[in-house]
């Protein structure tokens, strides 16, 4: 992650050359890693209805599965870019490969849900090592100006294209290969990274590195996963008992203590003081709104095609690139518009046809007829390209020159924090309304009844043993139960983005001249 100090690379003069006549080298190793952090973000959504059919996850564990990679990924950036300060960012860097490759390899042959999940934090954790030092590096590699600023954008879209064709890299692996090749894949891309990253990647260290906070570091993990855990456990249950509520409450008041702890502390992990600027703060808070939105909406969606509109996993991902391509395009034309209309006109108007397309997604969107999906899912791509260009470049030119560390630290953690929220919200969101709209189903018995109304897996699972008539009643229940859920996903996703879009109208107005 990169810091407001001064950069002083470790390496000798002779070497320090070396390495810039090589930089486009590294840019290619930096660019290909955080292309892999940003597949695996994504890469699992089409592959869950396989996978859930061998491991038989709960809601709550497949939620899990799922967003605690984001979700490990977002509390320990800031953290990890603080480490590779002092320790050296090549060796985070590298070490965050191997962590990364392992994680990857132990996913792959998880023959339970626990190991799984297990397998996803330590991708998580894997990534955040290498994305914390990676602009640091760049920034030490690239020392013109006008260099840099092309690298670190290549950089930026590395991750977001990953994110994107994720969905696609899953289906076709998961047709061919199963759901575990989608981690397997990982592992020889990262070999190769070993290898040229530790020959290409120059050494360097903050000669006078942050310091770094354990108990800042367990206040934020331990009161992020506190507060989550207690929305997963409401939305399974459909009710919230003591236990939800104390755990709630002790991740807010964790939080609360964070924050309060970063305010003390003269080298906070993550300076709150840039949320003062109205401008820096609406920023990003749409980033984490649109960022939550698209990414929830990529999960929910593959499974609602494939569970609804029966389609394959292959055929589930080529039916994203429509939203793909339309993202892609709204990040390029973003500055475009924002040059033409205005930054605070233009994203206003982004989050607004976001919001639109979803809500007519909710309103007309049918499974089975993919011509109903094509044209909502353009805009809603195109509308969070924008949102995601014009949000990042909003929070970055919102922070003065010499908080640019500061101010990209924020930015790369409310991407990732988004993408873990987005799922976690909206995934509770469907359960909740799967299973209020399931109906009674009699004569089911208590355990079958029990694994249906937990997931659309359990009631394939359950339908599977019965056959005949009843497995196709209770599938065709399971179907039009999810079917709802998904329209409650789409419709609360557009309300959010809606009162989103009205909050950067009123926030980012110019302030009046005096």
């Amino acid at each position: 992650m990169p810091k407001s100090e001064p950069l002083a690379p470790t390496a000798a003069p002779t070497e320090r050359q070396a390495a810039s006549g090589r930089r486009w080298t590294v840019l290619a190793v930096l660019s290909t890693s955080l292309l892999l952090c940003g597949i695996d973000l994504t890469v699992l959504h089409v592959a869950v209805p396989s996978m859930s059919r061998e491991l038989h996850p709960s809601g709550v564990q497949l939620l899990w599965i799922v967003d605690i990679y984001s979700l490990t990924l977002a509390s320990l950036l800031v953290t990890c870019g603080t480490l590779g300060d002092r320790i050296g960012r090549k060796r985070m860097v590298l070490c965050g490969f191997a962590l990364f490759g392992l994680a990857s390899a132990a996913a792959a042959f998880s023959s339970t849900t626990p190991q799984l999940i297990a397998a996803r934090v330590a991708l998580g954790v894997g990534a955040a090592m290498i994305m914390a030092s990676t602009v640091a590096i760049i920034r030490v590699v690239f020392t013109d100006d006008r260099e840099r600023a092309v690298a670190i954008g290549i950089w930026t879209a590395a991750h977001s294209v990953g994110a994107t064709i994720g969905p696609l890299v899953g289906g076709v692996v998961t047709e061919h290969w199963g759901w575990g090749a989608v981690f397997l894949v990982n592992v020889p891309i990262v070999l190769v990274i070993l290898v040229v990253g530790a020959r290409f990647i120059p050494e360097s260290k903050n000669p006078t590195p942050r310091h770094w906070d354990l108990a800042s570091v367990a206040l934020s993990i331990t009161g992020l996963a506190g507060v989550v855990y207690a929305l997963k456990q409401a939305g399974e249950h459909l009710s919230v008992d003591w236990k939800i509520l104390v755990t709630a409450l002790g991740g807010a008041l964790l939080l609360y203590a964070f924050v309060r702890r970063q305010r003390r502390l003269a080298e906070p992990l993550l300076d709150f003081s840039l949320f003062a600027d109205r401008r820096f703060s609406t920023a990003t808070l749409c980033v984490i709104s649109c960022f939550g939105s698209y990414v929830a909406l990529l999960f929910f969606l593959t499974q609602w095609l494939q569970q609804v509109g029966e389609y394959s996993p292959l055929r589930a991902g080529l039916a994203l690139m429509p939203l793909a391509a339309a993202n892609a395009v709204g990040a390029t034309t973003g500055p475009w518009l924002s040059a033409r209309w205005g930054n605070r006109a233009a994203l206003t108007g982004a989050l607004g046809v976001f919001a639109a397309a979803l809500a007519v997604l909710a309103l007309f969107g049918t499974a089975g007829q993919y011509a109903s999906l094509a044209g909502p899912l353009l805009v809603a791509g195109y509308g969070a390209g924008v949102v995601m260009t014009l949000g990042a470049d909003s929070i970055m030119s919102a922070a003065r020159p010499e908080r640019s560390g500061e101010a990209a630290a924020i930015q790369e953690t409310s991407f990732e924090l988004g993408a873990g929220l987005g799922v976690a919200v909206l995934g509770t969101v469907l359960a909740a309304m799967y299973r209020v709209t399931l109906p009674e189903l009699p004569g089911l018995a208590p355990d079958h009844r029990a694994a249906v109304t937990e997931s659309f897996g359990g009631a394939a699972d359950v339908a599977a043993g019965l056959g005949g008539s009843a497995a196709r009643d209770l599938l065709d229940a399971a179907e039009r139960a999810y079917d709802s859920g998904f329209t409650a996903v789409a419709a609360v996703a557009a309300a959010g983005l809606a009162l989103t879009a009205l909050l950067a109208a009123l926030a980012l107005r110019p302030r009046p001249s005096r």
